[in-house]
């Protein structure tokens, strides 16, 4: 059992926080306040080569596993770039995953390229706003006309949606009556086309710099051969895609937390009330030091997630414990952070008021704290479904 990082690994380390340099603490408060994409950002890490960390070496990318993306991730969060940063490309090291194990060559060779190269961005619409994780339940429809489908429905928090001309797509192909078990419903990659596809902002928390969206399609056109596999396959097609959205998700949440930490601990090392540092104070230590320790365990969860993953093995325990462990870890050690900081802590200029803000994402998605202890009440300890 080795805990340390290969060499290549630390050298992907070091790269990512070389590209990331240029963008520190101010530049994300910056987008923070504005809200506009990091278009400068994004290009940075596709012009590197980086969006294309996980993807197959035959279309451009660098044909590592779950376990370096992860590190990409936490190490863009860690920097201080947060959540906004990572989201900025998210999408591309994960949303794809789908199409490289069921798409033909003839997709891969004409989606992946472009998305590896940030020419194409993604969204991912699954999400609808009555059925939220219930997916089997999904009424975005997509009926066959010929050679092409029409599809007509309505997603909810779709990321970088004003900014993507691609969506991954999951529909309904079959009404739900005629359909037994998890068939049904089918998945698409195509254009967002705006002529038919309205996106609608939604304001929110934090993260404003990545946008997240309400999305309407009135009789968007899909051709039959923007469908990945089979019909009625797409939802056993995007389970693919859910272990590794976790694991990234969770190694974002501990980069995150760990940028807060570091803030925190050097803020109580250099304010001096009654003639001492206040991190000589165990009130101020202890918090500090738990945190410490709670994003390590989480870390270590990752790992083992990512490992498992990369091995081929099952691995939907863990990737589910590591997103819940990291979310909460993450979100008290920005929490911790904001109360050494004191009064300051809520001053944008020492950003972990955007920290914490920003927790919240991991705690709240893509699956809810409640629905992962429900998963592992289940399927680890052998309880009756709840739901």
């Amino acid at each position: 059992m080795n805990f340390a990082l290969t060499s290549e690994q630390e050298q992907i380390r070091d790269a990512i926080e070389r590209v990331c340099l240029p963008f520190d603490a101010d530049y994300w408060l910056r987008k923070d306040r504005e809200g506009d994409f990091p278009e400068d950002f994004h290009r940075t890490l596709a012009d590197s080569g980086w969006l294309g960390i996980a993807m197959p070496e035959a279309y451009g990318g660098a044909g590592l596993g779950i376990s370096e993306a992860a590190l990409m991730m936490h190490t863009i969060a860690a920097t201080g770039a947060g959540l906004s940063g990572a989201s900025a490309v998210h999408m591309n090291i994960f949303g794809l995953h789908p199409v490289v194990v069921f798409g033909s060559d003839a997709q891969k060779q004409r989606w992946l390229p472009p998305l590896i190269k940030g020419t194409d961005r993604a969204c991912f619409g699954v999400t609808e706003p009555n059925t939220g994780l219930n997916t089997l339940k999904l009424k975005t429809r997509a009926v066959r006309q010929g050679d092409h489908y029409l599809v007509n429905g309505q997603k909810v928090w779709i990321s970088t949606a004003q900014v993507a001309n691609k969506i991954l797509l999951l529909a309904r192909t079959t009404p739900e009556e005629d359909c037994q078990g998890t068939e049904g419903l089918s998945l698409f990659y195509t254009d967002l086309d705006r002529r038919v596809i309205e996106v609608r902002e939604i304001e929110k928390m934090g993260r404003k710099c990545v946008d997240s969206n309400q999305v309407f399609i009135d009789g968007l056109r899909i051709p039959v051969e923007d469908r990945v596999g089979e019909e009625g396959k797409g939802f056993s097609y995007i389970l693919h895609g859910l272990n590794p959205e976790r694991i990234l998700i969770a190694s974002e949440a501990v980069g995150l937390g760990r940028a807060a930490l570091k803030r925190g601990a050097l803020y109580a090392k250099e304010r001096e009330v009654f003639g001492r540092p206040i991190g000589q104070n165990q009130g101020i230590q202890h918090p500090l030091a738990k945190s410490w320790m709670e994003l390590e365990a989480a870390h270590l969860m990752v790992h083992k997630a990512a490992w498992l993953y990369d091995q081929h093995q099952p691995c939907g325990a863990e990737a589910n414990s590591a997103k819940y462990l990291a979310a909460e870890a993450c979100y008290h050690a920005c929490e911790n952070a904001i109360f050494t900081h004191g009064g300051m802590g809520y001053a944008k200029e020492y950003h972990v008021e955007r920290y914490l803000r920003e927790s919240w994402i991991p705690r709240l998605a893509p699956v809810s704290p409640q629905l992962i202890l429900c998963f592992i009440a289940e399927k680890v300890l052998g309880l009756p479904k709840s739901y």
